[in-house]
Formats: C-alpha cells, sequence, structure tokens
C-alpha cells in the first residue's frame, strides 16, 4: 500500500520496520537493547538519534549490522539497485555473519561481471550449449 513501508526514507523508520518484522513490542527490544522505552520510541520517531553503541546494540537484537541500517539509510536508491541485497539484509532466518558472507560473495562476483564487460570478455556461462 505504502511505498515508503517498503524502502524506508529513515534511520528511525528501517528500526521499527525491522523490529515489526521481528514480532517485537518496543518495550521488549528497549530491555534486551537496554534502553528506555521512551528513548527508543524517539528513535523510531526521528526525535533522537542513537549513539554508536546503541545502534549496534539494536542492530544486534534484530540480527542485522549496524552497517545494514545505515546503509539502507545513507543510500536510499540502493535498495531499488539490487533487490538481492535487499533481500539479504531482510532476511529474518540469516545471521549477521552469514548476511556479511552472502554480501561479499554477492559484490564481489558483480564486480567481476562488470570487469568482464568494461574489457568485453564474455563468461563461458553466458554462452548457450547449442552454439
Amino acid at each position: 500500500m505504502d511505498d515508503d513501508a517498503s524502502h524506508p526514507a529513515t534511520l528511525g523508520e528501517l528500526i521499527r520496520r525491522q523490529r515489526e518484522l521481528a514480532a517485537l513490542p518496543m518495550r521488549q527490544l528497549a530491555a534486551m537493547v537496554g534502553i528506555s522505552n521512551p528513548y527508543l520510541s524517539q528513535i523510531e520517531r526521528n526525535l533522537r538519534a542513537p549513539s554508536d553503541r546503541v545502534l549496534n546494540a539494536i542492530a544486534e537484537q534484530l540480527h542485522l549490522s549496524a552497517d545494514t541500517l545505515t546503509t539502507q539509510v545513507a543510500s536510499p536508491d540502493a535498495a531499488k539497485e539490487s533487490a538481492v541485497l535487499q533481500a539479504i539484509r531482510e532476511d529474518p532466518d540469516l545471521t549477521n555473519p552469514q548476511r556479511r558472507s552472502l554480501e561479499e560473495m554477492y559484490e564481489a562476483f558483480r564486480e567481476v561481471t562488470v570487469a568482464k564487460r568494461r574489457r568485453g570478455i564474455r563468461d563461458e556461462s553466458d554462452e548457450s550449449p547449442d552454439a
């Protein structure tokens, strides 16, 4: 319904959305992170910016990396560029190390492919067996 829900524009919106996806009440996440419920509410409403320590704790409890949260906020178009990375970052069944590994492998594959295209080299797997 709301396009903003699928592409959060702010850190607070992204944290709220990830908390809701994890089915965590605000009070529970605040307790898990070690902050007050009003403070988390202010973060989610973009009234206060979390410290690095708080951001890392929130990300950890949501099974994300702080880099993932800030990358999505710093570059809202990044989600449009790569649905694969967005899916990896939002998959609740992956651990943070698994996410990082998949993201690194995906980016490495893309870099190799882009470099080959620039040099005009075709990948053997691109050619059909009928050719």
